[in-house]
């Protein structure tokens, strides 16, 4: 029990860091247009995650079971504290740097590398893991076109439309898109502590199904909501700021794109990374105005962060899984 109440502990801990860290990509577009001022969206963001993340279980489930089976798998419990420790440290890491990582990737990375090192390479679910990786990888081309298409469309509908009514116009749609946004990344993002939390109920024989308890959904959501709003501007600075300059228009095109990516994919139980799309989708937007006028340099520091995470995150898993099971 003890042990369950330590990986509750740190659960927590990883999804309120989850709310601060990763939650600003939702909201960085419209503090940047002003549409909404950064307190009151940290508050409109960190309520909407609350919401998105009771919304439903299926990428909690994806989480809790496509990546190892908990029900059969030794040191279950172990491999569950060597993950969470490892994404807390990445998350805080990248955060306090400014580095806009991915809590997905470091999540993922973490538990695949802590369950190679605490049961085995056998006890990886490769084709469930595959799945995860394929999402991962394809949600963000997914945002890039799509934000690319929304703006191109959007450009030619108001091409005569007065600029100053169109920004005014625009920074209403925003608010609602940011929203949307919001609401998507506690649908996704929400649920993947949950999964943790669920895989080490089942591994710990506290419940015989991959079902998230009320209980569990009610505290994740909570957790996150609560990150969010006590949340760091850091992350807003690079994803938006130093990308390109950002109008109310390019906003809502990459607002909703991202909603409408990740809300895809958590209808379809699938983990994705709220900081890929986002940040593609700003990209994406961007892109179809000047290619010139994005600041490549950044994209690539980042595109460069999102490569090493999930092996560096498997790395310091497996290292803290080794050291646990010396001494415990």
């Amino acid at each position: 029990m003890t042990t369950i109440i330590i990986i509750l502990i740190l659960a927590l801990a990883f999804e309120f860091i989850n709310g601060f860290h990763d939650t600003a990509n939702a909201i960085a577009m419209s503090v940047s247009t002003k549409a909404l001022s950064p307190r009151f969206a940290v508050f409109y963001a960190g309520a909407l995650n609350f919401v998105g993340a009771l919304v439903s279980q299926a990428v909690a489930k994806s989480i809790g079971g496509k990546i190892a089976d908990p029900f059969h798998i030794e040191n279950g419990l172990l491999i569950v504290i060597a993950a969470l420790i490892s994404s807390i440290f990445w998350n805080l890491l990248t955060w306090y740097y400014g580095i806009p990582s991915s809590s997905s990737h470091t999540l993922i990375g973490s538990v695949a590398g802590a369950v190679i090192a605490g049961s085995g390479f056998g006890t990886i679910n490769w084709a469930g893991f595959a799945d995860i990786i394929k999402a991962l990888i394809i949600s963000p081309f997914l945002a890039f076109f799509g934000g690319f298409i929304i703006m191109k469309i959007l450009a030619v509908l108001f091409k005569n439309a007065n600029p100053r009514q169109a920004t005014r116009g625009f920074r209403g749609f925003q608010v609602v898109a940011s929203g949307l946004a919001a609401f998507s990344h506690g649908g996704n993002d929400g649920q993947k502590t949950m999964g943790i939390i669920v895989f080490a109920l089942v591994a710990g024989g506290f419940q015989s199904t991959l079902d998230v308890p009320f209980w569990v959904q009610v505290l994740c959501a909570a957790t996150i909501g609560a990150g969010t709003m006590i949340g760091g501007m850091r992350i807003i600075e690079t994803v938006a700021k130093r990308i390109f300059k950002v109008q109310p228009v390019n906003g809502f095109a990459a607002d909703l794109t991202t909603f409408l990516v990740l809300q895809g994919a958590t209808m379809l139980g699938l983990p994705v990374s709220t900081t890929h799309v986002s940040s593609s989708s700003i990209l994406g937007v961007g892109a179809s105005k000047r290619v010139r006028g994005v600041n490549w340099g950044v994209a690539i520091r980042i595109v460069t962060t999102w490569v090493i995470t999930l092996p560096i995150s498997a790395l310091i898993a497996g290292i803290i899984m080794t050291i646990l099971k010396l001494f415990m």
